[in-house]
């Protein structure tokens, strides 16, 4: 997932349908997590607001919520790709009280206006208390 300009929660945004397609507003689903009033409670929250930081044009929320052994040091994404859609196909574990899980996943996008997909199967664990995405396993 690429570059795009930041477009950051709050004023006539906080309102809007969140990308992860929860169905709550994004000012108080991943906007909450993004602006760090929050943090997931499961590996799969996190998938989510994940996915809607690259919606949203939040490289910084990637990279403070990849696992330090993992994390890249420089994020750019792709001002080309709107993401558009996130399917949630599987869980393994990931929840309240575990310390690892996977999350399997669609993303839909458009680059250029053309349609694509990322399928990927991501692991999640727990750093610091709190869940950090480790790599596509």
């Amino acid at each position: 997932m690429a570059k795009r300009k930041a477009r950051r929660a709050g004023g006539d945004e906080s309102g809007r349908p969140c990308p992860c397609g929860s169905g709550s507003g994004y000012g108080e689903c991943c906007g909450a997590l993004h602006q760090g009033r929050t943090v997931a409670a499961t590996a799969e929250a996190l998938m989510r607001s994940r996915f809607s930081a690259y919606a949203v044009g939040d490289p910084g929320y990637l990279l403070r919520t990849w696992r330090s052994s993992t994390r890249p040091a420089r994020l750019t994404l792709d001002p080309a790709d709107r993401w558009t859609r996130l399917d949630i196909l599987d869980t393994d574990r990931g929840g309240l009280f575990d310390t690892t899980g996977t999350v399997e996943f669609r993303a839909h996008y458009r680059r250029s206006g053309r349609p694509g997909e990322l399928h990927e199967r991501s692991r999640f664990g727990r750093e610091d208390g709190q869940w950090r995405y480790l790599d596509a396993g």
